[in-house]
């Protein structure tokens, strides 16, 4: 009597537990990154010298188009705020010259929180990034914010 050659069960390929293993690990960072987050206060606004985060009440464009999402006079020259509705960092390095970064840090995706002594902070890690060009000061964010497009219409700041 001869019996069937044997058949090896089914296996997942490699490619695909390493990939999954991969997304789970990113699944817990982020979610890990996150709660740090969730446990701060997003909405208190502030004009005080860039320490604080506001979260701007937005208000249609008219005219030139784009979502307002401060007032010039709102960002303190040398610092700046943090607009978490918008994932926006808006910063006046000098009088008058005002910038804009993502608010998603760079490092592991956690929202910075505090513009303060010429830096926009990330509470979860601590790394710090140039108010001038959002250029990493201390890591461990490797990479700088990403630049984001605002056009400033007289004391009217808005998105692109």
């Amino acid at each position: 009597m001869t019996s069937a050659p044997h058949q090896p069960a089914s296996k997942p390929a490699r490619r695909a537990v390493i990939a999954a293993a991969g997304a789970t690990g990113l699944a817990v960072a982020l979610t890990a990154c996150g709660s740090d987050n969730d446990s701060s206060s997003a909405s208190s606004n502030s004009t005080a010298a860039g320490t604080e985060q506001g979260d701007s009440a937005s208000s249609g464009g008219a005219g030139s188009g784009g979502t307002e999402v401060a007032k010039t006079s709102d960002i303190p020259e040398g610092g700046g705020m943090v607009f978490a509705d918008q994932k926006m960092v808006v910063t006046q390095p000098t009088a008058g010259q005002f910038k804009a970064f993502s608010s998603t840090c760079t490092h592991q995706g956690c929202a910075v929180k505090s513009v303060k002594d010429g830096v926009i902070n990330c509470p979860c890690h601590n790394s710090n990034f140039s108010i001038t060009d959002g250029s990493v000061k201390s890591g461990p964010a490797t990479k700088p914010l990403p630049a984001m497009e605002i056009t400033v219409d007289g004391d009217s700041i808005k998105m692109a």
